[in-house]
C-alpha cells in the first residue's frame, strides 16, 4: 500500500498559485534526490554502475542537472535531447543515444558529443558506417521476442518495433568486429511500468546468458550491459513500489552465476530508468472551472490532456487529491475532464472524490514523467509552466508557460503576402 502524500499544504499551494496561475507541473527536488541516491546505493556492488536518466520522461535541464549531480548520465533519443545534453555540458560516455528509425544527422550529433551509440537495427550498422562512420564503442539492442512478456505500454517484444533478434546480434557484432569496432556494449528493454522486482532479475538472466554465448562464439568482450528501464511506480494507492534492493539482489545473483561463473571479465551495469526517477515526484496542479450535471457528473478542470495525456492514451490511473478536503464526509462520483474537443479528454472516469465546487484546487499525482513532456497544442492549448519545489521550500520556475506569441512564432506570414494579422 502506497500512501499518496503531497509535499505541500493547501496554504502553500495557494501562495504558489498567486504567482504562477494553474495549470502547472511542479517537481519535488527532495523526493527526486532521495530516490536517486537510493537507486545508486542499491547497485553499489557493481563497479562502474550508472543510471542514464531517460530524458524523454521530463526533458528539463534543471532536473537533469540535479540528477547529474547524483552521478546520473542521460539517455537521449532525438537530436533535441542530444542538444539538451550538450547545452548543460554533458559529453562522452555520460550520454547514451538510444534511438530507432534514426536519421543520419542524429547519429552525427551523437558522435560529435562522444555519446554511446545504441543501435536498434542490424541495418543501421551499414547505414551508420556509410553516412557518418562507426565510433570506437557500439552497443546493440536485443529484442528477446517470446522469451519475455511485455505489456500494454511498450507492447509484447515479438510485436515491438525495437531491437535485434538473437541471430541478428551474432551477425551484427561479427560485422562490427570486421569493420574495426573495438569496444562493445549490449542493451535490452522489454517492459514499461513494471512493478515486480523479479521481472528485472529474469531479464538480466536472459541478457547475461546471451553475453556469455556471444563472448564465447565471437571472442568478444563486453564492457557493459544496459538493462534498460521499465521500473514502474505505484500509480494506485493499493500498489507497492518496486523494492530496489530486492531487484538489485536478484540481478547480482544472476550476474555472479552467468557472468563471473562463466569466467567473463566483470562488466558494468547500466539502467535507463526515467519514470521511477521523477514520476512520483511531479504533480499537475489545476483548478475546477465548472461542475456539469447531465447523464453523469463532470468536474471540468483548467488542465486538459494537453497537460497529461497518459489517461487518454493508455487508460492510465492517476490519483487525485483535493487539498483541504482530505476529511470531507460528502463523496461524489465524477468524470474529471479537460476542455478539449475530444471525449477522451478525461483524467478520471467514475472517480469518487470530495464534493467539488468551482475554484477548488485539484492535484494529480505521479505526473513527473511522461506528463509535461507529452504535451501538445491541439485546440490551440498553450503549454503550461514547470516549477521546482526546492529542498528549502522555495519555489522556482524552470520553464515558463507558453504565450499566444509562442503559438504563432513558427508561422511564416510572409508566405501569404495578402494575409495580414
Amino acid at each position: 500500500m502506497t500512501e499518496k502524500k503531497l509535499p505541500f499544504t493547501k496554504e502553500a499551494l495557494e501562495k504558489i498559485i498567486e504567482k504562477y496561475p494553474t495549470p502547472f507541473h511542479i517537481y519535488d527536488e527532495k523526493g527526486i534526490k532521495s530516490y536517486a541516491k537510493r537507486f545508486v546505493k542499491a547497485f553499489a556492488w557493481n563497479k562502474g554502475f550508472k543510471e542514464y536518466y531517460a530524458i524523454k520522461a521530463a526533458p528539463n535541464p534543471y532536473l537533469m542537472k540535479i540528477l547529474r549531480n547524483e552521478g546520473f548520465g542521460i539517455d537521449c533519443s532525438s537530436i533535441a535531447e542530444l542538444e539538451l545534453a550538450g547545452r548543460i555540458g554533458m559529453r562522452g560516455e555520460e550520454i547514451m543515444f538510444t534511438s530507432n528509425d534514426t536519421p543520419a544527422e542524429e547519429f552525427k550529433k551523437a558522435i560529435e558529443l562522444g555519446a554511446i551509440i545504441n543501435l536498434d537495427d542490424i541495418a543501421h550498422i551499414q547505414y551508420l558506417d556509410e553516412k557518418v562512420g562507426l565510433p570506437e564503442l557500439v552497443c546493440c539492442r536485443y529484442n528477446p521476442g517470446s522469451l519475455k512478456e511485455g505489456n500494454a505500454i511498450i507492447g509484447h517484444p515479438e510485436e515491438a518495433k525495437y531491437g535485434f533478434t538473437r541471430s541478428q546480434l551474432f551477425e551484427g557484432y561479427q560485422l562490427l568486429i570486421d569493420k574495426g569496432v573495438k569496444r562493445f556494449g549490449i542493451h535490452t528493454m522489454v517492459a514499461s511500468n513494471e512493478l515486480d522486482p523479479d521481472y528485472f532479475a529474469g531479464t538480466a538472466q536472459i541478457l547475461f546468458e546471451l553475453i556469455a554465448d556471444l563472448s564465447r562464439k565471437l571472442n568478444i568482450t563486453f564492457e557493459f550491459a544496459n538493462l534498460g528501464g521499465g521500473i514502474g511506480i505505484p500509480y494506485k494507492p493499493d500498489q507497492v513500489e518496486v523494492d530496489l534492493e530486492k531487484m538489485s539482489e536478484g540481478i547480482r545473483v544472476n550476474y555472479e552465476k552467468y557472468i563471473l561463473g562463466n569466467g567473463l571479465k566483470p562488466i558494468k551495469l547500466y539502467f535507463e530508468s526515467g519514470r521511477a526517477i521523477t514520476g512520483p515526484f511531479g504533480y499537475l496542479v489545476s483548478k475546477v472551472l465548472h461542475i456539469k450535471n447531465t447523464y453523469k457528473k463532470y468536474a471540468g478542470l483548467d488542465a486538459s490532456m494537453a497537460n497529461l495525456m497518459r489517461p487518454a492514451l493508455y487508460g492510465s490511473y492517476h490519483h487525485i487529491s483535493v487539498p483541504g478536503k482530505e476529511d470531507a464526509s460528502t463523496k461524489i462520483m465524477y468524470d474529471v475532464t479537460g476542455s478539449l474537443c475530444e471525449n477522451n479528454d478525461k483524467f478520471a472516469i467514475n472517480r469518487v472524490l470530495p464534493k467539488l465546487v468551482p475554484g477548488d484546487i485539484v492535484v494529480i499525482h505521479d505526473a513527473g514523467a511522461h506528463g509535461h513532456s507529452m504535451g501538445f497544442n491541439y485546440n490551440g492549448k498553450l503549454r503550461s509552466a514547470e516549477l521546482l519545489l526546492r529542498e528549502d521550500g522555495e519555489v522556482m520556475q524552470i520553464r515558463r508557460a507558453e504565450t499566444v506569441e509562442d503559438y504563432f512564432a513558427t508561422l511564416d506570414f510572409n508566405a501569404l503576402p495578402s494575409f495580414s494579422v
